[in-house]
């Protein structure tokens, strides 16, 4: 099979963006590979044009262009033509790209083009409450409408996509799939205690704020804690300002001793920031099915994360670790005490999170999902 991904961002060093979405496309393009498949990715919104090989994988980058007028169709009609060269020069089948701000609207390609949801832009703003511009709505709701099919990375994201676009036809479940072997259980004699880590954005729909009223209760009950946040600081979408600032203003002077933060590290480096850690907090608003949480479960960590939605697709609750509402700080914080103080449930939790993804989300079980989704859609072409 020749399949091809359309993404905004991928994991390597030539491209500038790389996160959620970006992850679980070079997990599965590896696996395609591995299996004799042949794989196209195009990232667009780039630096500049240029094509290469990633151990098998074909990365085409698409230069970001300025138009003066009707920017957001030429654009796209401009990756279009890209896409139609390469369909014609490499017999391409199918080509799946993201639901975030409907990249393929206005597009026809010369091939079936799956849609898998991530979460769209419509999504998010429905979760954190917020109203969306219309003009994205509109990009998102003409590309699911066109799409040959629809993927979702979990029930919750499926539902909520069907209830926000008026979508009558099925959607398929896949979950996202993790390399169980590049994220390895780490060794207990690694971890640093009282250790906490939040790792992602700094940024308000990921429960960051949250967390420094719940990071206030944790430091009450337990003074040699320690908080250490992990990744890019996003301007405020409602106060305009830094979130890292609005963290550190709702901190006790207690607490602010105890916090430290590190900027954005490479997708390698990550692991040893989940190695140390004693317990991961990952207190989400809003997400589709989470590779961040994916990532410290196949490292055998004890989690305590968000209960929405897509929560119980993934986690047991006092299994995998503790599922609390992040608006709930006294109860947050103590799930925490408690996977700090107690060694023996913080490991054998630790144990069923690597247990759970090796046995339903590893990328070779995820794989086969989609490998015979896909071979589904080019046979009924």
């Amino acid at each position: 099979m020749k399949i091809a991904f359309l993404t905004p961002e991928y994991p390597h060093p030539k491209i500038k963006n790389a996160a959620g979405i970006g992850t679980s496309i070079f997990n599965l393009a590896s696996e395609l590979i591995r299996n004799k498949e042949h794989v196209t990715v195009f990232v667009y919104a780039q630096d500049k044009d240029e094509e290469f090989d990633d151990n098998g994988i074909n990365i085409v980058k698409i230069a970001l262009k300025k138009y003066r007028i009707l920017g957001w169709l030429l654009y796209r009609k401009h990756i279009e033509r890209i896409i139609n060269t390469h369909i014609f020069k490499s017999k391409i089948e199918l080509l799946e790209a993201p639901d975030w701000t409907g990249i393929t609207a206005f597009m026809k390609l010369k091939c079936p083009i799956v849609i898998r949801l991530h979460g769209s832009d419509a999504y998010f703003c429905h979760l954190e409450q917020r109203k969306q511009k219309w003009k994205n709505y509109w990009f998102e709701k003409l590309g699911l409408k066109e799409a040959d099919s629809i993927i979702s990375v979990s029930q919750f994201t499926a539902i909520k996509t069907k209830e926000l676009f008026n979508i009558k036809s099925n959607i398929k479940i896949i979950h996202n799939g993790i390399d169980v072997e590049k994220f390895t259980r780490s060794e207990r004699n690694l971890i640093e205690a009282n250790s906490i880590l939040y790792f992602g954005s700094i940024i308000r729909k990921k429960g960051v704020l949250e967390l420094a009223s719940i990071f206030n209760e944790v430091i009450n009950n337990n003074p040699k804690a320690s908080l250490t946040l992990v990744g890019k600081d996003v301007i405020d979408i409602l106060e305009k300002k830094s979130t890292k600032i609005l963290f550190k203003d709702k901190l006790t002077e207690e607490a602010k001793i105890n916090i430290s933060f590190v900027e954005e590290v490479s997708y390698n480096e990550i692991q040893k920031y989940i190695s140390k850690a004693c317990v991961i907090v990952l207190p989400s608003f809003a997400e589709a099915f989470p590779m961040t949480w994916l990532e410290a479960m196949a490292m055998g960590k004890a989690l305590v994360t968000s209960n929405i939605g897509w929560a119980t697709e993934l986690m047991i609750d006092g299994n995998t670790g503790y599922i609390v509402s992040p608006i709930n700080h006294k109860k947050y914080a103590q799930r925490i005490v408690e996977l700090l103080d107690n060694s023996q449930l913080n490991k054998q939790f630790g144990e069923n999170a690597y247990i759970q993804i090796k046995e339903n989300f590893s990328k070779e079980i995820i794989y086969k999902k989609n490998i015979k989704y896909y071979k589904s859609i080019i046979g009924s072409k």
